[in-house]
């Protein structure tokens, strides 16, 4: 079996599995744990994206070392490494991918293949699109691109790579696998790439990714090395899962109780927003109380007094039988720089983990809406070293599930939902289903 190593820059690049282990540690033991489990796949979360450039390369470095070390002392020989980010191609490329190179080295290709079906992400004739509103958009043309630390200027995916490696790849050098090509099979061409070259991979519908992975893993039981850039369908594509075994809609019968639960909002993409306004809508007031966090420039002055007061107000709503929704204020502030701008994600991240910790131990369930927020949710809100996958809520949305022997929340299930996925519904969708509201009157 070719083991899949996934480093994943935030925690939603699972979004398309299930039964697989989630890392947010990358200690020896921790690792081993990932490199001997029976799934395929496991992933470490990094959450590079919410560094600096240097400071996620050396994350990724010092993760690179230490599965060097693990590697070799469980004696996995046949292994491909995936650098997972976002679909939208905001994220720390080329660094990490430089770094992976550099590191575990010895690659013959790396391979962008940044498709994210469930999420309306697809790449034709090597341009990356998003589908907004029903209407196929070259992905250069929507918000993401705007991104103010990871702006992108090129759909065209050659041209990405020049744009983003500062012409150390030029656009001409980019080996493109065309639809066509795809779909017929292309192992004789997987075969020839040397010297780490950069190719860029279509894929209209999984089916596509599928086939191209049939060939990839053939290409490496025939001891090709081969890197990754990625986002979630071509993980799909690579581990070969079979479906998960508790469908979506019965979700809720991983809830070890009644209690009521949390959702915690951090994300401030338009979609997440939208959500958040439907859920509220929907559902505030009735079977769920709302909690917002103002975001203002002196908020870790002031902290310790909010911090109080929104942990009062979520206590007396859990004690009346009434999920907490806990949210950023939705107005975004601006910096004068990537680094300000970096330091105050930070501090809001920090504000929510704190919030979290002081929960109640009853909580029923929690959802944490974000990238950044569901990473920071595992590694400090839940202090957890490794999270089991149970699978997907929805299309993109992923479960995880907190040990038995947790200190605070036992057997508890957490959903990692991403800023950018789904409908204006999906938020109200999936708060129904875990929370087990979708009879009663109630439309799923």
């Amino acid at each position: 079996m070719t083991k899949i190593i996934v480093l994943d820059d935030d925690p939603t690049g699972s979004q398309t599995m299930h039964s697989c282990l989630l890392l947010t540690r990358w200690d020896q033991a921790t690792l081993k744990l990932g490199l001997l489990d029976p799934s395929p796949i496991f992933f470490v979360l990094t959450n590079t994206r919410s560094l600096e450039p240097g400071a996620a390369a050396e994350v990724t470095r010092e993760v690179c070392g230490a599965l060097r070390e693990a590697i070799a002392a469980v004696g996995l020989t046949q292994f491909l490494v995936v650098s997972r980010s976002d679909s939208t191609l905001r994220g720390h490329y080329p660094v990490e991918n430089d770094v992976i190179a550099a590191e575990l080295g010895g690659f013959d290709a790396h391979f962008l293949v940044p498709a994210f079906f469930e999420g309306g992400r697809f790449t034709r004739d090597s341009v990356h699109y998003l589908v907004v509103q029903g209407v196929p958009t070259p992905v250069h043309e929507t918000e993401f691109a705007q991104d103010s630390v990871f702006g992108y200027r090129h759909s065209f995916l050659p041209d990405y790579v020049a744009e983003k490696t500062g012409g150390r790849i030029r656009s001409e050098q980019v080996e493109r696998f065309v639809l066509s090509e795809v779909r017929q099979g292309c192992g004789s061409r997987l075969m020839s790439l040397t010297g780490n070259c950069c190719a860029v991979v279509d894929g209209e519908v999984q089916a596509d990714l599928d086939r191209f992975a049939a060939d990839v893993l053939a290409a490496v039981a025939r001891g090709k090395r081969f890197l990754f850039r990625s986002a979630a369908s071509w993980l799909t594509a690579l581990a070969q899962l079979p479906p998960q075994p508790v469908p979506a809609t019965a979700m809720a019968s991983y809830r070890h109780s009644d209690r009521p639960g949390a959702i915690v909002v951090g994300s401030h993409v338009r979609l997440t927003t939208e959500q958040l306004t439907h859920l509220l809508e929907a559902e505030g007031g009735r079977t769920l109380v709302p909690l917002e966090v103002p975001m203002t420039r002196d908020l870790a002055d002031r902290w310790a007094t909010l911090r109080a007061q929104i942990l009062a107000g979520a206590i007396a709503a859990h004690g009346q039988g009434k999920t907490v929704a806990i949210y950023t204020s939705r107005q975004e502030l601006t910096f004068d720089s990537v680094a300000e701008r970096l330091a105050f994600g930070k501090v809001v991240s920090q504000a929510l983990m704190s919030l979290i910790q002081g929960l109640p131990d009853t909580l029923g369930f929690l959802i944490s809406k974000g990238g950044i927020t569901s990473n920071d949710t595992l590694s400090v809100g839940l202090n957890l070293a490794a999270a089991r996958l149970l699978g997907q809520i929805s299309p993109g949305v992923s479960v995880v599930t907190t040990p038995a022997d947790h200190p605070r929340f036992v057997a508890m299930p957490v959903v990692l939902f991403p800023g950018n996925v789904g409908d204006r519904a999906a938020l109200t969708t999936v708060y129904r289903r875990l929370a087990g509201l979708t009879g009663a009157g109630l439309v799923d």
